[in-house]
């Protein structure tokens, strides 16, 4: 990668190398164990121009999200979390239902994922559209009674789909910004889709967390790029959109959730703005000191991690997982932990079940497993679940059993009843 993709500079340094690794939700079929697999450089840098920090584009969002294993609603939390902002957002915005013909509130969600989200939007009686790429992801939404198109957005998309159906009061971009490539004309995208007077709300993790917290598994192929406020304000300005407020959220371990309108009606940027951006500054996350020390806390995690294991397994003790989400296939992969070390891990994601994690080919099999065979450890990899896993996982207790978190540090926890 030789150029920055929002500004075109070629000012970009390295922030840490996680080496190689296959595509992050490329789960194997038992009959594909003995192939090989694809393997990409994972190395995210910074631009000193306008702190952008992205991967190379290696891998097509085609690649990826044609056909996806991930499934927002065996989440329990997201989907309570998906609720509480569908509460708030037609409290805000004053969103309600009724027809077409100009009455009525129209809600537009963009990688809609099996319609977590928009259900709630539908039970409101609100008019809603789901634009979710993944052939099946989308199918279950449809399934699910959710409106979807099955569509990658682009601006051209986005004014197609505004011709066909009007223009959106509110469009909703749920941890998808930093899965395109080409950010630019998604955001097109974006200001093609709402009204001119609408709101674009997008969550995405933010930056700041993800170097504070040593967040590094979350750095994986799907995500091309990776904002602060500052960079995320530059990014959509690129489309026409202007950043008006910004929240900060607990999700995926520390996000931010983005408030932005055409540029004609925007007005002034929230004081929230203004002091989120004073946070970054004092972090450092706009000079190149702010990113130095990243890739020696990483090392940290990583030898942590595989020094608790192997002595674990010297000490005669089980160690299972938990979760075979994305940013799990990346620790395990920078970890270099196989089936000596974690013989399977679990998920109620049944599309996983008799697949094998990317690289690693750790078994995935149902959550059940582990009351069957009552291991000493129960390894969470979505560390950022962990208040609604700690209380899932509490039946651990019954023997003894622990939970490990990896991140932001090794911690062993143990469960009450």
């Amino acid at each position: 990668m030789t150029r920055c993709r929002l500004c075109g500079s070629a000012a970009l340094e390295s922030v840490v190398d996680l080496g190689a690794t296959p595509p992050c939700e490329s789960f194997l079929a038992a009959d594909q164990l003995d192939r090989p697999e694809l393997t990409y450089p994972l190395h995210l840098r910074v631009c000193t121009d306008c702190w952008l920090a992205q991967i190379p584009p290696l891998i097509t969002p085609e690649e990826t999200f044609t056909q996806y294993a991930y499934f927002s609603s065996y989440s329990t939390s997201w989907v309570e979390h998906a609720r509480t902002f569908v509460d708030d957002a037609v409290r805000r915005l004053g969103l309600g239902p009724g027809e077409f013909a100009g009455k009525g509130s129209f809600v537009v969600e963009v990688a809609s994922n099996d319609g977590y989200l928009l259900r709630h939007v539908r039970d409101r009686g609100i008019r809603c559209l789901g634009i979710e790429p993944s052939v099946n992801v989308g199918a279950a939404a449809r399934e699910a009674g959710v409106p979807t198109v099955t569509e990658f957005l682009d601006a051209g998309t986005g004014a197609g789909v505004r011709a066909e159906h009007g223009p959106a009061d509110l469009v909703v971009a749920n941890n998808v910004y930093a899965h395109i490539p080409d950010v630019i004309g998604f955001t097109r995208g974006l200001r093609a889709l709402v009204a001119d007077d609408g709101w674009v709300s997008i969550e995405v993790q933010h930056l700041l967390t993800l170097i504070e917290e040593n967040q590094y598994d979350t750095i994986y192929h799907e995500h091309f790029q990776y904002y602060t406020v500052a960079s995320a304000s530059r990014a959509l300005a690129s489309g026409g959109l202007t950043l008006v407020d910004v929240e900060l959220l607990p999700t995926h371990g520390g996000s931010i959730r983005l408030w932005a309108r055409p540029a004609e009606v925007a007005g002034e940027p929230s004081r929230q703005v203004a002091d989120v951006l004073d946070r970054e500054k004092a972090a450092g996350l706009r000079e190149l000191s702010g990113y130095t020390e990243f890739s020696a806390r990483v090392a940290t995690v990583r030898r942590d991690l595989l020094r608790f294991l192997v002595e674990a397994a010297e000490r005669g003790e089980t160690v299972v997982g938990y979760g075979a989400p994305g940013k799990g296939n990346t620790l395990l992969n920078h970890c270099g932990i196989r089936p000596d070390l974690l013989p399977y891990t679990v998920d109620r994601n049944p599309y996983k079940h008799g697949r094998f994690t990317p690289g690693t080919r750790v078994p995935v099999l149902p959550p059940e497993r582990i009351a069957t065979d009552r291991p000493d450890y129960v390894l969470v990899l979505p560390w950022n679940l962990r208040d609604e896993l700690t209380e899932q996982l509490s039946f651990v207790h019954a023997w003894g059993g622990r939970l490990v978190f990896p991140i932001p540090e090794l911690s062993i926890v143990e469960v009450g009843p």
